[in-house]
């Protein structure tokens, strides 16, 4: 699993884990609800700015969304 890999998937974790919707998640982080259903789909890396407010948008540390879930 690549680091763009492991952002799409923790992204989506949290954000489910919150119940949270992917319009939601854009609002509280000021994003387009496309951007962050593209970083959810791999199309899209995001920049540390970004992860940073996402990971505010969430109540999570920034290094949750990036950790690598080793197997």
């Amino acid at each position: 699993m690549d680091l763009k890999d492991a952002v799409a998937t923790n992204l989506r974790r949290v954000r489910r884990a919150k119940k949270m919707t992917q319009e939601e998640l854009a609002h509280r982080a000021e994003l387009s609800p496309r951007y962050v259903s593209r970083i959810e789909t791999r199309t899209a890396s995001p920049t540390v700015s970004v992860l940073g407010r996402l990971a505010e948008a969430l109540g999570v540390d920034a290094c949750e969304l990036i950790r690598l879930r080793r197997r």
